[in-house]
């Protein structure tokens, strides 16, 4: 006669199924608090030096109005005193951007007089700024 323990066999296993379904719950879990905290930081940065930047200018505007004032950025400048200020920036960077905005009622003459400091300067990085057509 047999025994009563001798009639079940056991099964001797580990079931790894809710270990990997915990894990990837952790797992996500970990990444939307991580992205959650990083976003929120706020950082106090170091003021630079006076130390001259080794980053490029931005591009230079040259604006012309209906009334024919001339703009350098957004200060009012003549032909002469343009001439000097882009004489000095192109001083400091050869390759100097540039970008021309005229009004449309404008006379040519007065862009014409730009372009001519412009190419008196051997400035060659130049953009012509227009609306675009609506169809």
């Amino acid at each position: 006669m047999k025994a009563p323990s001798d009639d079940h066999d056991e099964v001797v296993e580990i079931n790894v199924v809710p270990m990997l379904d915990l894990a990837w719950n952790l797992l996500v879990v970990f990444m939307i608090v991580v992205t959650a905290s990083v976003q929120g930081i706020s950082v106090n940065l170091p003021k630079a030096s006076a130390a001259a930047s080794k980053i490029k200018p931005t591009t230079k505007a040259i604006t012309i109005t209906s009334e024919g004032t001339i703009f350098l950025d957004s200060f009012p400048v003549t032909l002469v005193e343009l001439e000097t200020r882009l004489r000095q920036y192109k001083a400091s960077d050869p390759n100097l951007p540039v970008v021309v905005r005229g009004d449309e009622k404008i006379s040519y003459k007065n862009i014409i007089e730009v372009l001519d400091i412009l190419q008196k300067l051997e400035i060659t990085q130049l953009g012509l700024v227009t609306q675009k057509l609506v169809k």
